[in-house]
């Protein structure tokens, strides 16, 4: 029967052909391990970030260019025994005619005084502030008389100082426009929507006193984009490994020869 061929195909071990599990024990081992590791760190992440951490919409302009209206902003919950010079905080104070939570900047604290403009600029304890954050470094033409902030209160002003609805529009107050600390809830970190990212420092306050660390957003972040890394890694090493198998088998089919 010379005219007769065939094939020869090469004994095909346990990889990818089969109903069970593919690729070796260690290579699943490893893979079911980074999917729980990974699924630790991702939902740790988020429980982490829903514990320090409250999503706000920012309803008006009177923080811009720091956070535009409609801007979605995540804050830190702090006491308001944190707060610190240069802070964009939330609060809420029902003397400014809202019971909404309002956005505004920090630029004194209890025992500071506080006036503006001194050639254009805004004073606190004497000194002339450099506020890198107001919209082309502006010059201050908003006029604020000396005022002395009491203990356990703040001054704030919006960054857009133009028409924001501030400390200054309520000086006339019988605490001279200043809010108590503990009316802060908590302390913006971040502008994630749409994503301009972290609040930058405001180093003009720097010589008043430390200025507040950045909370722990990075972090969470952090675990969240490695746990879903290592979820998905884990994920694939099954359909990652039955492809390769199936590829080597087909290599390893050959011609036997006729006969």
């Amino acid at each position: 029967m010379g005219g007769e061929s065939a094939t020869r195909t090469a004994p095909r071990t346990g990889g990818g052909t089969g109903k069970g599990p593919v690729g070796s024990r260690t290579g699943q081992r490893l893979s079911g391990l980074a999917v729980a590791l990974g699924l630790v760190l991702f939902l740790g992440g988020f429980g982490w970030g829903a514990v320090v951490y409250r999503p706000y919409t920012v309803p008006t302009s009177s923080m811009t260019p720091t956070i535009d209206m409609g801007d979605r902003v995540l804050a830190q919950r702090i006491d308001g025994s944190e707060v610190r010079r240069g802070d964009v905080v939330v609060f809420t104070d029902k003397t400014w005619v809202t019971n909404a939570p309002v956005v505004k900047r920090v630029v004194a604290v209890g025992g500071d005084t506080v006036s503006c403009c001194t050639n254009g600029k805004l004073v606190v304890n004497g000194k002339q502030i450099d506020e890198g954050y107001l919209k082309g470094g502006a010059v201050e033409d908003k006029t604020i008389p000396t005022v002395k902030v009491p203990k356990g209160r703040l001054f704030l002003l919006g960054d857009e100082r133009q028409g924001s609805l501030d400390s200054s529009a309520h000086l006339t107050d019988v605490a001279s426009g200043t809010v108590a600390s503990s009316a802060v809830n908590a302390r913006v970190d971040a502008v994630v929507w749409p994503m301009k990212g972290m609040l930058e420092r405001p180093v003009g306050f720097e010589e008043l006193g430390g200025l507040s660390q950045p909370g722990p957003l990075r972090t969470v972040v952090a675990l969240i984009v490695a746990g879903a890394v290592l979820v998905l890694g884990g994920g694939a090493y099954g359909p990652v490994a039955k492809r390769l198998a199936g590829r080597r088998s087909r290599t390893r089919t050959e011609p036997a020869g006729a006969r």
